[in-house]
């Protein structure tokens, strides 16, 4: 009997150490997924590429653990990677997925930064929609008190009116959350409210104030390591020292700016770059240059680009939320009929396949409106090419004009020298001659009065003639 007390004892302890073990592994995993978010997060302006990198390690060890918290958190700062590299399409499912993870924990705070994010995706495409989102984020933050989601909401909504062109309203809610990061101590947004503010200031044109926040933005952002805003304060700076005329300032730091797009394989900001440089080669009336650019920017469809980026959008939401109610349909009808499942599974079929239909009609669509935009684009250079060549005539008829004017001057002042060697220096030798002899002796003083005078007349009469032949160009020397 004691032997068997014993047995029972030293097994209850063994299985507690063990699951005791197993509980400290978890924990250590949780940590883990905690600090790979935070990791990823903070490398967001910096490089993207690693965001997604450690966003997708702790989003595979959160899954193993079944820790909703850093799943939902995994996909949330994953979709923020891909935002940062123009991927719309792969952040709104990321962003999908994380909302519908912390609303299953109830987790308001959580889901009012996801409401933030996908926000941000709408800003250059649907300003009504990014509107809604930020300030169904900010509801729930006012009601939590969360002063640094608050602050970056504000910027949000400043960002929306400052699309509107409603730069005063911007303003403000640019002060309010550079006061709160200010409080906050948050640095790096601090530096994008920096860069806010003095967009909105050069937009205002304020020009000097402008300045000065975009470059302690600009030195800011250095400071932190942070590639994003410096490649995007860089475009705003180019554009204020274009219209400054300050040339050489707008191209050092346009070739700065785009060496960091570049790094950070971010097309819409090399696309902006090369809108910069066509506005500063054009000022510079370097016109084969900017002309260069202008047919580069114009192969770059980005009307059409935005258009299909929100209906990529909003058609993954779509198919999300199709996505959830047929995973809870199908828990349904596991106890259902199997006539019912079969309905069920035609009915699904039929869906695909006038979603197949409705993609193919809608892929003919745009490709349709590309080609016609395209030709519009040839068009409009053939008609630039024309314009140049008309401006390169009218500069060669006006060479023609002034090289005819200079022949003429050139004439003239060979005419001026003959008449002044031949027709001046005669009477003056004359009088050269008088003086000469009348100081010898050789002739008589009133004769000689007398030729002085018929001399100085002649002299006279020659400068006359003279200046009428200068001012009348349609007279000549005889």
């Amino acid at each position: 009997m004691n032997k068997a007390f014993i047995l029972l004892i030293f097994f209850l302890y063994a299985f507690t150490v063990y699951a005791k073990s197993n509980d400290e592994v978890a924990a250590n995993d949780t940590t883990e997924v905690i600090k790979l978010n935070k990791q990823a997060y903070t490398n967001r302006l910096t490089s993207p590429e690693q965001t997604i990198a450690d966003a997708t390690k702790a989003l595979d060890i959160a899954i193993k653990l079944d820790y909703k918290a850093g799943i939902g958190e995994a996909y949330r700062v994953r979709g923020i990677g891909k935002y940062y590299l123009n991927q719309a399409s792969a952040a709104i499912n990321d962003y999908l997925n994380a909302l519908s993870t912390f609303e299953s924990i109830k987790d308001l705070r959580s889901q009012a930064k996801v409401d933030n994010n996908i926000g941000n995706l709408y800003l250059d495409n649907n300003l009504t929609k990014a509107l809604e989102y930020f300030k169904k984020a900010l509801t729930i933050t006012e009601r939590l008190n969360d002063q640094s989601l608050m602050a970056s909401l504000y910027m949000n909504i400043g960002n929306v009116y400052y699309r509107k062109n409603s730069f005063n309203q911007a303003l403000s809610y640019y002060d309010k959350s550079n006061v709160i990061f200010t409080e906050l101590k948050d640095s790096a947004n601090l530096v994008q409210c920096l860069q806010n503010r003095g967009v909105i200031y050069y937009k205002l044109n304020q020009y000097d104030v402008a300045e000065k926040l975009l470059l302690k933005a600009n030195q800011s952002a250095k400071q932190l390591d942070l590639n994003k805003p410096v490649a995007s304060t860089n475009l705003t700076l180019a554009s204020l020292y274009i219209d400054k005329g300050d040339f050489n300032a707008a191209e050092k730091v346009v070739q700065e700016g785009e060496a960091y797009a570049r790094a950070l394989k971010d097309e819409k900001l090399t696309n902006d770059y090369n809108y910069t440089i066509y506005q500063l080669e054009s000022k510079r009336k370097n016109y084969e240059r900017a002309l260069y650019y202008l047919q580069m920017i114009f192969r770059q469809d980005s009307s059409i680009h935005i258009s299909n980026e929100s209906t990529q959008i909003n058609l993954i939401q779509e198919q999300f939320k199709q996505e959830a109610k047929q995973r809870d349909t199908e828990l349904l009808l596991v106890n259902q009929q199997n006539d019912r499942i079969k309905f069920w599974a035609v009915t699904v079929v039929a869906g695909l396949l006038l979603v197949v239909v409705g993609l193919l009609v809608s892929n003919v669509k745009r490709k349709n409106a590309t080609n016609s935009q395209l030709t519009e684009l040839n068009e409009e250079v053939s008609r630039q090419k024309d314009n140049l060549d008309r401006v390169n005539h009218h500069l060669e008829e006006i060479i023609d004009e002034r090289t005819k004017d200079l022949q003429i001057k050139n004439k003239k002042l060979s005419d001026y020298s003959s008449y002044l060697s031949h027709q001046i220096r005669g009477p003056i030798a004359t009088l050269r001659g008088l003086m000469n002899l009348e100081r010898e002796g050789l002739v008589d003083e009133k004769e000689c009065i007398h030729m002085m005078d018929k001399c100085v007349s002649d002299i006279d009469q020659k400068i006359i003639e003279m200046s009428d032949m200068l001012n009348d160009t349609r007279k000549t020397t005889a």
